[in-house]
């Protein structure tokens, strides 16, 4: 049996056999308007929408982040019921009614939108108008159908919640449904990479894929919106200036006076902030809010300032990247990444701490493995490539709290537990039949259908 065809008889499975009534998650999170912004950007909700008013509007291209006073995107092109294409901005509001409190129709800067999207609706009917008076398309999206959360909000497992129905069955059958669930799961990242390619192109949606893995959960979404607001192909052609462009945008410069750093940065911070200087004005739109950076739960290793730097290096030496993805091993791309160097970050946590005594991987073992699971193997699944030999023999670097949530759920006391958190593919099993199956009740585990079914389909 092919991986596609393993991965599609999970599919089946858990299409037939899906508890729906009760909720994996916690009540659904309404994403802030940056979020939403930057899954709009990476075609989250899709490409293909039916208007307020009942036209069909298809997004051709998304266009690119707006560094101007105006609306969030702009050169987007959309067509509407099949028509010629429109070029123009596109606006994203959480609420309709927005573009009037925010005095978008009467700006003229606003008169070139094609679609205003949002996602509450008032009570009264609303009509999105230029300051000219002319009529805009409007789409309303729901969050609900987002594939994933950027900090997945998941309840802690508790001694009894469930029943371990994995517990009692012989190994090779608990190893064929691990294997069906990890295929599924990998198929399904492969179809959101295919998804950004065609969107954006292979270049940028791996780079946009890279700095979302190098962002962690806790700063997935700053990294995100970094990546999408400036594309790689600029970066590419400002190679020197790459490196402060992207501590610019991230606010991290915004404080120019160099006594707050030590003596031994101080020559570094001056580069970065003479490099980014002369692209302020034209990209001071795009700087994050300070807020949005979490720092307090990240490993001195992994503070998003080395991670950064880790992403301008790679811009930097993204030609030989390609050709580590063109060989097609995990181990071409483990010897890329091993090879990655910065001379002030291999030995600095921040912009300000003291230099460390010894150096430091500028992106360790383990984020390496988090790219191949999640990015790289996606990538030539998409690909057509039949990886699946090579990632399921990958081995797991780390485990994290959904995980153990995971194994404890699915296997409670069982001494075989750890053999099956052992390899990259099984920890995503693990991951994808905990979300499709386990529920939040301790009522529900007795009646959850999974041991059943599995027991029918492998």
């Amino acid at each position: 049996m092919t991986t596609a065809q393993n991965g599609l008889r999970y599919s089946e499975m858990r299409n037939a056999t899906r508890v729906k009534e009760r909720a994996l998650f916690l009540p659904l999170r309404i994403p802030n308007e940056l979020e939403l912004q930057a899954r709009w950007f990476a075609g989250e909700f899709g490409k293909s929408f039916v208007g307020t008013n009942g036209d069909k509007i298809d997004i051709i291209q998304f266009g690119i982040w707006n560094r101007e006073a105006g609306p969030d995107f702009k050169d987007a092109v959309v067509s509407v019921n099949g028509g010629e294409p429109r070029r123009g901005c596109i606006e994203i509001d959480l609420v309709d009614r927005n573009w009037e409190t925010h005095g978008h129709s009467t700006n003229p800067a606003f008169d070139q939108t094609v679609v205003h999207v949002f996602v509450d609706k008032g009570e009264r009917e609303f009509f999105t108008r230029t300051s000219g008076n002319r009529n805009v398309p409007q789409v309303r999206i729901d969050p609900a159908i987002l594939p994933e959360a950027f900090s997945a909000n998941i309840p802690l497992a508790r001694a009894g919640r469930c029943q371990a129905p994995l517990k009692n069955l012989p190994e090779k059958r608990i190893r064929n449904v691990l294997d069906a669930a990890a295929q599924f799961r990998l198929q399904k990242k492969a179809a959101r990479i295919r998804a950004k390619i065609e969107n954006h192109s292979r270049d940028e949606a791996v780079f946009q894929e890279i700095a979302a893995a190098l962002g962690y959960k806790e700063n997935k979404l700053p990294f995100t919106l970094i990546s999408q607001r400036v594309a790689l192909k600029f970066l590419r052609e400002t190679p020197d200036d790459a490196e402060a462009i992207l501590f610019g945008l991230a606010g991290f410069l915004e404080t120019p006076d160099l006594a707050v750093y030590k003596k031994s940065s101080r020559s570094y911070v001056r580069k970065l902030w003479d490099r980014w200087w002369p692209h302020r004005d034209e990209m001071h739109r795009l700087i994050l809010p300070s807020k949005i950076w979490k720092l307090s739960s990240t490993r001195p290793t992994n503070h998003p300032q080395r991670r950064l730097a880790a992403l301008g290096i790679l811009t930097r030496e993204w030609t030989g990247f390609r050709r580590a993805l063109a060989i097609r091993t995990a181990t071409a791309v483990e010897k890329f990444f091993d090879g990655l160097d910065h001379p002030f970050w291999k030995l600095r946590y921040t912009l300000t701490a003291d230099p460390a005594q010894d150096p430091m991987a500028l992106i360790g073992e383990s984020r390496v493995a988090e790219f191949l699971a999640n990015v790289i193997f996606p990538l030539w699944n998409a690909e057509d490539h039949d990886s699946w030999p090579e990632y399921a023999k990958l081995s797991a670097r780390l485990t994290n709290r959904r995980l153990e949530i995971a194994a404890t759920r699915l296997f409670g006391d069982d001494p075989r537990r750890r053999n099956f958190t052992k390899t990259i593919a099984y920890q995503q099993a693990l991951l994808q039949i905990y979300e499709d199956f386990c529920l939040q009740d301790n009522s529900d585990c007795a009646r959850c259908p999974f041991p059943e079914q599995m027991a029918k389909w492998f």
